[in-house]
């Protein structure tokens, strides 16, 4: 029993040791995409804008599923 106990502990420590490293590299990815908006260096249109963003919220969005419960049950078959 003891062991059970401890993998979930090592679960969640692992869980939260890597979601954050994951996160912050996440952010810090974000903030160099935002130095792209310094137009003194570089030059863009309103849809590239768009497509850039459009791109990575569809992405989370795909991401946030992956962690929603309904995402995690198996789906019946019926007639």
């Amino acid at each position: 029993m003891a062991t059970s106990r401890t993998s979930k502990v090592d679960k969640k420590g692992n869980f939260k040791r890597i979601a954050e490293a994951r996160t912050n590299k996440l952010l810090d990815a974000l903030s160099l995409l935002g130095n792209l908006s310094n137009k003194s260096y570089y030059e863009y249109s309103q849809e590239q804008v768009d497509a850039i963003f459009n791109a990575i919220q569809e992405e989370l969005d795909n991401q946030r599923k992956r962690f929603s419960e309904e995402e995690h049950k198996k789906k019946k078959f019926r007639l």
